[in-house]
């Protein structure tokens, strides 16, 4: 990747006074051909520090400041720098990614139209165009990793397959969680971190339901790795080395404290760089063998010029490392989205068994349902459209007021979610939102408004073909007032409804959940298999 460093101002050389006098005399330098190109690759550079510093502000917003204008994840760099992406779009691919993932574009380029590709935005500009062919790559090149071992397939021996689970200094995850009382204002988070990071069971959901919050990934994922049955005590022996820092409780405890410094904040992610940079694991491939789970979104860890979060991902050291994170950042191949954890953590394939059958015979009383609040301070926020949309067709469309406290409750949301054909998902303080996946397990049909809440994120988990579990409506058309939502999924038959939800609920629902870490499944594959395959493709192709 480009370096993403501020490059340094040129220094005056002695014995080049045509440098001095090319800030009075355009026309003079223009005509000398070596001062000319010294010009284009300054201009370069500067250039492409400007497209970065814009281009990460949008990391620097808050959980509860519905003013920050997330207004369209594709534009970000329209009106920038085309170099800079076209630079991305044509890399040497082969040597970083294990695969050539031009090629892989270019193939599916020429049996796609320009309209199929540009299905979900309309570039409006040269440099848009190219930064939209590098997120649409970037996907395919994660696709390309995804394991192809099918459900219900013995996986076989560990040999080639051995993860190495550091055992890092408390102070990096451990620890973090003992501040769980302070960490948010309104809450405290203690309850949360019960259950190996489930949280408190939910008893009137039946068995395996958890008050699990949306950022528990982290200790979820280290308890489950812990108990692997590749798990290797012998660096050696090892194709995957798991780094558990929790990088996101790291971020969030600093969140809604004032007087903290970027210091103390970057503190831990700079410390446990350099405890990794000491080892010869980590100096054996620079890195490309490590994985990072982060609870959060990967803005959270490039912090701009805003103060908010950490920079973590922004560390040279971070760049070779795969890091899975809830939000992947779209410019960033070794960014991988998995799911935001659910409420249900199965343990048995009968657990995902019975919880499919119900979901498939379980009336459908709401054609649509949306659960959120509105945000009156983003004006280019589609949700006070939506749910006025919503309350006017109060028949066919249920609204769970999410301002006043009510979706505090899983029980509440989920009990909509299953008792509906079809769930609004429109973004939020970011594009994605644990909300898709609670509606997914319910056998509720998600409607996407931003193809960066799920199409250009969840390459491992998620189909290509967006048909087959999601109805897509472009935001410009609701925030256009072009089209009525409600009205539009009403026209929906019921065998193009049935179709989707056995797909959603028999094809997608198991490989979307966290498993119990004792878990055995033997017919499916749950969210945590089909990462840990795909990493070990992936792996197994860089290294």
């Amino acid at each position: 990747m480009v370096s993403k460093r501020k490059p340094t101002t040129p220094k005056k050389r002695d014995g080049h006074p045509r440098i001095f006098f090319f800030s009075h005399n355009l026309c003079f330098i223009f005509c000398k051909s070596i001062l000319y190109r010294v010009f284009l690759t300054i201009s370069l550079f500067f250039a492409l520090y400007l497209w970065l510093s814009s281009t990460f502000i949008i990391s620097s917003r808050k959980l509860n400041d519905p003013s920050v204008v997330l207004k369209k994840y594709g534009e970000i760099i329209s009106q920038k720098n085309d170099t800079f992406v076209r630079t991305i779009v044509s890399g040497e691919d082969r040597k970083r990614y294990g695969v050539n993932a031009k090629s892989v574009l270019d193939h599916k380029a020429k049996n796609e139209s320009e309209e199929e590709q540009y299905k979900y935005i309309k570039p409006k500009s040269e440099g848009e165009g190219y930064a939209l062919r590098a997120v649409i790559k970037y996907i395919h090149v994660q696709r390309s990793w995804l394991s192809t071992r099918k459900k219900g397939e013995n996986p076989g021996s560990c040999e080639g397959k051995g993860v190495y689970v550091y055992d890092l200094p408390s102070k990096f995850n451990r620890d973090l969680l003992v501040e769980c009382k302070d960490m948010v204002p309104w809450t405290n988070m203690c309850k949360f971190f019960k259950n190996e990071g489930f949280g408190e069971a939910i008893g009137n959901l039946g068995q395996r339901w958890f008050r699990t919050h949306q950022y528990a990934l982290e200790p979820i994922f280290h308890s489950r790795v812990l108990k692997h049955p590749c798990r290797v005590y012998n660096e050696s022996q090892a194709k995957i080395f798991y780094v558990p820092f929790y990088a996101g409780f790291d971020v969030l405890r600093w969140h809604f404290k004032n007087n903290v410094s970027d210091v103390m904040k970057d503190r831990l992610g700079i410390e446990v760089l350099k405890w990794l940079e000491s080892k010869e694991s980590w100096k054996r491939n620079a890195g490309k063998d490590h994985v990072f789970v982060l609870g959060k979104i990967s803005w959270d860890f490039r912090r701009s010029k805003l103060p908010w979060g950490s920079r973590f991902l922004e560390l040279q050291g971070m760049k070779n490392p795969t890091k899975l994170l809830i939000e992947r950042h779209p410019w960033e191949v070794n960014d991988i989205a998995i799911p935001h954890p659910t409420y249900f953590h199965p343990k048995t394939d009968n657990d995902i068994a019975s919880w499919q059958v119900k979901m498939m015979n379980k009336p459908r009383r709401n054609v649509v349902s949306f659960a959120g609040g509105a945000r009156p301070g983003n004006p280019h926020s589609i949700r006070s459209t939506l749910i006025e949309q919503c309350t006017t067709l109060a028949d066919q469309c249920r609204f769970l007021n999410c301002s006043n406290g009510s979706c505090d409750k899983p029980e509440n949301v989920i009990e909509l979610f299953q008792d509906s054909e079809f769930c609004l998902q429109p973004s939020g303080d970011s594009p994605t939102r644990k909300s898709v996946f609670d509606s997914l397990i319910s056998g509720c049909i998600p409607v996407i408004f931003n193809p960066y809440t799920a199409y250009y994120q969840y390459a491992w988990h998620l189909p290509e073909d967006h048909r087959k579990y999601s109805v897509y409506i472009s935001q410009e058309d609701v925030e256009g007032k072009r089209v009525n939502v409600v009205k539009k999924l009403m026209a929906k038959t019921l065998s193009e409804k049935e179709e989707m939800r056995s797909y959603i609920i028999h094809q997608l629902l198991p490989g979307l959940v966290y498993g119990d870490s004792n878990a055995k499944f033997h017919r499916f594959r749950d969210a945590f298999d089909i990462t840990f395959d795909s990493l070990l493709e992936k792996i197994n192709r860089l290294v």
